[in-house]
């Protein structure tokens, strides 16, 4: 249990004593931590119940409760509100036991499941921009969270290589080379294994193929009827397409490797293509899929509705496969191959209604119940201008570039601070990284998921406030402490007495460790963990100014302050490494 839960539990004894609900014993940190640590609220909502007086009830609560060794001080507030304070021996004890726990206090679901997390989402043959930063920042952290706490996660990148730039770069290659194998009608191949372009000169035709098919009626005509080749099976086309696959998948991996992004499947749309023509007859057969003006669809409006919601287009009226349908296949493919008790999308704010749809219609098909499949939308990254990042000239600004950026402001700043003092070209550079890829999840996931946020990298990239390049700091200060401890001959941790207010609110930040992973879950909010890492971080500082810890006289007390070290320490590295942050060793 949590400390909440176990507070709660309690105080919920004192409810049943007096003849009502334990429900009502749930406890909450103080409104007002100056004067106490805990409060419950529930005398209140059960005067309106029993139809009794408030602070009556509040009283019998407090009267059956005094005698529980856990609470050194119980008190009432206006019209009913208990307030708890705890014992110095019950937090000593509850720190002690976290400090020798694996997970540093963390919390497990008591219902784990096997989940399937769908982030990232980019196209094949462009390169990653600032655009796909937040879905794989936010995904990569949930994943993390969500196996933390015991569930089986699966990370799925879901692809965008099956849609109309397919046809866009064939064609456009055709006319660029005409005279490859893969253009001659009726090839069956074999055809070459080595690919005929370069990711450069995937990623400067792609554009030009855009810029061509918006331009010229013709050109686009002929980009749909490749398209439509390649996904009935022309060989050649699809070779040209596993060329273009690979090289983007290269260059991805490069981009989230250095991101610290990781996906277990690199499946994408293309790989449910095969589906589309069993799925087409067995939602006819349902009635589910009815003609309209010679496409497809599936209409997915309630009587309920307060809102419009269009149908979807499953194959539109020209014979293609849209992105309704390749999302209806894809779900149906992971529950085959995977069989997911949920699926999260890690996608932004603009696809809401796209998800709707598509969580409606398989719900309509039986396919896969539409509770059980959640768009976790996020809102935008933008500049100081609020508008989303460019290059100096207007355009997409690459994602490659703006990690460099960042490491590079990242080496500026360790330098100008003097941190980069004495450590040779590849150290430094390494911990360079490390502050900018702190830096920028840390300013992306500390602000709540559902909002848009300004990325000012000069205020992020701060050693003081509430940064990442903080919180590296408090941890590679805990390390050294520790080791500085060692040095001296210190001794090691021992048995926690806690005496100090210091101590105190420090040993009351971790014990909150559980129900923050908790609620970071429950919600799918990462900005929950952060405000828990960056107050453990402040407590942690004031505690170290305020108490002697290595040169403490009193042996029992260096002890019990080198656990409430090695505690602040393992729980603060884990939860970084939840947020998908990397800790150099020294810094």
């Amino acid at each position: 249990m949590t400390l909440i839960d176990e507070l709660s539990a309690t105080v919920g004894e004192g409810f049943a004593a007096a003849g009502l609900d334990v429900q009502f014993g749930r406890v909450k940190p103080a409104d007002r931590p100056d004067l106490a640590q805990f409060q419950c609220n529930g005398a209140l909502a059960a005067a309106k119940a029993a139809k009794q007086n408030p602070r009556q009830i509040a009283e019998k609560i407090v009267e059956a409760l005094r005698n529980k060794p856990e609470f050194s001080e119980l008190t009432i507030a206006g019209p009913g509100f208990i307030n708890i304070k705890l014992t110095d021996d019950y937090l000593s004890e509850r720190v002690e036991k976290l400090a020798d726990s694996k997970n540093f206090g963390g919390w497990a679901t008591p219902d784990p499941e096997k989940i399937v997390i769908d982030y990232g989402g980019p196209n094949v043959a462009k390169p990653l921009h600032v655009g796909h930063l937040r879905s794989a920042i936010i995904g990569e952290s949930l994943k993390r969270i969500f196996r933390f706490v015991g569930e089986t996660v699966i990370g799925d990148i879901h692809l965008g290589d099956w849609g109309l730039q397919m046809g866009q770069l064939i064609t456009e290659l055709e006319i660029r080379q005409p005279d490859l194998p893969y253009f001659e009608e009726g090839a069956a191949g074999p055809f070459p294994t080595q690919s005929p372009i370069k990711l450069s000169d995937l990623e400067e035709m792609y554009p030009a193929a855009s810029a061509a098919c918006k331009a010229d009626p013709a050109r686009a005509e002929l980009a749909r009827h490749a398209t439509k080749a390649l996904q009935e099976g022309r060989p050649g086309y699809r070779a040209l397409w596993r060329h273009f696959v690979d090289l983007s998948i290269a260059a991805m991996k490069h981009d989230y490797d250095d991101l610290g992004v990781e996906f277990d499947l690199w499946k994408g749309e293309a790989a449910v293509d095969p589906l589309i023509p069993e799925l087409t007859e067995d939602l006819t057969k349902r009635g589910v899929i009815e003609k309209s003006d010679g496409a497809q669809i599936i209409r997915v409006a309630r009587e309920d509705d307060n809102k419009t919601v269009p149908p979807i287009i499953f194959i539109n009226s020209k014979g293609a496969v849209g992105y309704h349908a390749t999302d209806v296949a894809t779900i149906v493919d992971r529950k085959r191959e995977i069989n997911p008790d949920r699926i999260l999308y890690v996608v932004d704010a603009r696809q809401q209604l796209h998800f709707e749809q598509v969580f409606r219609a398989v719900d309509k098909a039986g396919y896969f119940e539409e509770v059980r499949l959640e768009h976790l939308w996020f809102g935008t990254m933008n500049g100081k201008d609020g508008k989303p990042f460019k290059t100096r000239e207007g355009g997409t600004l690459k994602l490659r570039n703006f990690l460099d950026m960042v490491t590079e402001r990242a080496k500026q700043r360790l330098t100008d601070s003097g941190f980069a003092e004495g450590y040779g070209a590849d150290e430094t550079l390494e911990i360079a990284r490390k502050v900018g890829m702190s830096a920028l999840k840390f300013a992306d996931l500390s602000n709540t998921r559902t909002s848009d946020y300004i990325f000012d990298i000069d205020r992020f990239m701060a050693f003081e406030g509430k940064t990442g390049p903080y919180l590296l700091y408090a941890s590679v200060r805990v390390r050294s402490l520790l080791a500085k401890a060692e040095a001296a001959g210190a001794g090691a941790p021992g048995p926690i007495i806690i005496s100090e207010p210091e101590e105190r609110d420090l040993a009351l930040l971790l014990l909150a460790f559980a129900e923050t992973i908790r609620e970071t879950h429950t919600r799918r909010m990462p900005h929950i963990l952060c405000d828990h890492a960056f107050g453990l971080a402040q407590s942690f500082s004031k505690f170290y100014a305020a108490c002697r810890i290595v040169d403490e006289a009193d042996s029992a007390k260096r002890a019990s302050r080198l656990s409430l070290v090695k505690a602040t320490g393992g729980q603060l590295d884990i939860a970084l490494s939840l947020l998908g942050i990397d800790v150099p060793e020294r810094m």
